[in-house]
């Protein structure tokens, strides 16, 4: 029980990682853009009208990644204790 409770905790660290990650480099190239409103003056069709931040993900998508990584964190765990300890 001690190794798929541990397994779950690395793999949600994973995915936290990834996901503050993710908005981290958002965020940064937010922050730093410039557009060039001079160049793209002359043609109107370069110029967005919308934003779009964040990504899409379907629920079931990260459902089976988390388990997927608390799987391989478990084998991971189990070899560890096997051979080392």
């Amino acid at each position: 029980m001690k190794t798929i409770i541990q397994s779950l905790g690395i793999s949600f660290l994973i995915h936290l990682i990834y996901l503050v990650g993710t908005v981290g480099v958002g965020y940064i190239k937010t922050r730093n853009y410039k557009p060039d409103i001079e160049n793209k003056w002359g043609n109107i069709e370069t110029l967005q009208n919308e934003v779009s931040l964040g990504m899409v993900g379907s629920p079931l998508f990260f459902l089976f990644t988390f388990l997927g990584v608390a799987l391989i964190c478990g084998l991971i765990i189990i070899s560890y204790r096997k051979f080392v300890c």
